[in-house]
Order: C-alpha cells, then structure tokens, then sequence
C-alpha cells in the first residue's frame, strides 16, 4: 500500500481497478484547510492522463508493471512476434499494443516489453536506434538556409526529417522518443 503523500514521479498504483502512474505531483499547503497532493497521472494502459487531487492519507494498493527484455523476430499481419532471449519462447503482441514509436524498430533488436498481471499493455523501443537512408532527395551545394531540413524515408519505413547533407545509404541515429535524427552512424 502506499499513500497519496508518498506520491513521487513513476510511481505506479491501483485506483478503482485501473493501473495508474503519477505523471507529476505537488504538496499543497493551504493557509486555509487542510494539505492535499495535486497530481497528474497516466493510465499505463489506455494512456489518458488525468489531474485530480488526494487526501494525502488516502492508501492505494502498489501496482507492479513488470519490464522485460525482448527481441523483436517478425510479424504476421495484426500481430507482432517477440521472443524471450531467455526461454526462446515467442510471444504474440496485437499491433493496437504498440506505441507509435515502434516504427524505428527492425527485425532482431531488444525492446521492452511492459505488461501488468500477465497482460501485456505496451511495447517500449530502444532510446537510440541506428538505421539506414533509403530514400531522399539530394541536397545540393550551397542549397542551404539555417537548419534546412529534407523528408527521408528509413529501412522500417518510418519518415522523418534529415538535414540536407544526408543521402541515401547512409546509416543515421534516431532518438526514438522524439522521432528526430541525432548524428551520423
């Protein structure tokens, strides 16, 4: 159990049967009345974030979200395939259970993925990715203004924008979280 005043950032907990994650949080100390946490918090499973504010008495069971490591194999239609480097067991994941930055992620790479009870609820990519160019337009020479940035599609598909001088083949590194290119591989 755990109590509104424990509230700190990431802290997940139970709250009439859904699973949720304390966002941000602030003591609030009234001339007047009594103190009250003011939060913000996430739904781990539906993503909905919520401000409310809590007695800071009130206890909620702990909510464990469990993150294991997986490699991403293949997918088939609807479903996405990861396998358990540890018991070589492939586990199917609906493709509604992917977040939007799944689409930096190719065959073979190690991702986490994030269930409760037993239920899978998401799929976190790894932070920094390094993937390959494999369509854009030529930059050309003195074609350029004050971060000047051209569309480029990647191997997975995903498109993105690259400052001029990339061209197609090269290998560049993608924050994941952001969707935004970083540097040169």
């Amino acid at each position: 159990m755990i109590t509104a005043g424990d509230f700190r950032n990431g802290v997940t907990f139970e709250e009439d049967g859904q699973v949720l994650q304390v966002v941000e949080f602030q003591h609030v100390k009234p001339g007047k009345g009594a103190a009250f946490v003011r939060t913000k918090t996430k739904n781990v499973i539906t993503g909905a974030v919520v401000e409310k504010s809590y007695n800071p008495t009130a206890k909620f069971p702990t909510a464990f979200i469990e993150r294991k490591e997986m490699e991403y194999s293949y997918n088939d239609g609807e479903l996405y395939y990861f396998m358990d480097t540890e018991t070589y067991e492939l586990v199917p994941i609906n493709e509604s259970d992917l977040s939007d930055n799944f689409k930096f992620v190719k065959e073979n790479m190690a991702c986490k993925i994030l269930s409760y009870k037993g239920k899978v609820f998401g799929v976190e990519p790894p932070t920094f990715v390094t993937l390959e160019v494999t369509k854009t337009d030529p930059g050309f020479k003195g074609d350029t203004a004050t971060n000047a940035t051209k569309p480029a599609i990647l191997e997975t598909g995903a498109e993105i924008k690259v400052p001029l001088f990339i061209d197609e083949g090269e290998m560049i590194n993608i924050d994941t979280r952001t969707g935004e290119y970083m540097s040169r591989a």
